[in-house]
């Protein structure tokens, strides 16, 4: 019996997100939404993937930005990704 999952992050590791994420974003963006070192001081994927691997809430929000994206790819509606914590609005 086959059955199939509907998580959008089954059978999807780690590094295939950061490279999807690289590819879509870049790192500069990518950097805005997760603010962490390795997205933002010489970054590569090694170092990204071994911080990430180290730091559970990095990686919970390295994969909300992915179904941000995936929702972007497909369509779907979706409030913003909040950039910083600031009380104050951005402004582009």
């Amino acid at each position: 019996m086959h059955t199939s999952s509907t998580d959008p992050l089954h059978g999807v590791t780690l590094k295939m997100m950061l490279e999807a994420l690289v590819s879509y974003y870049g790192w500069g963006e990518m950097g805005i939404y997760v603010k962490i070192r390795c997205f933002n001081m010489n970054p590569s994927i090694k170092s990204s993937l071994a911080f990430l691997r180290k730091t559970p809430w990095a990686r919970t929000k390295v994969e909300q930005l992915y179904q941000t994206m995936l929702d972007e790819k497909h369509g779907v509606a979706q409030e913003p990704v909040k950039k910083s914590n600031s009380p104050w609005p951005d402004v582009d």
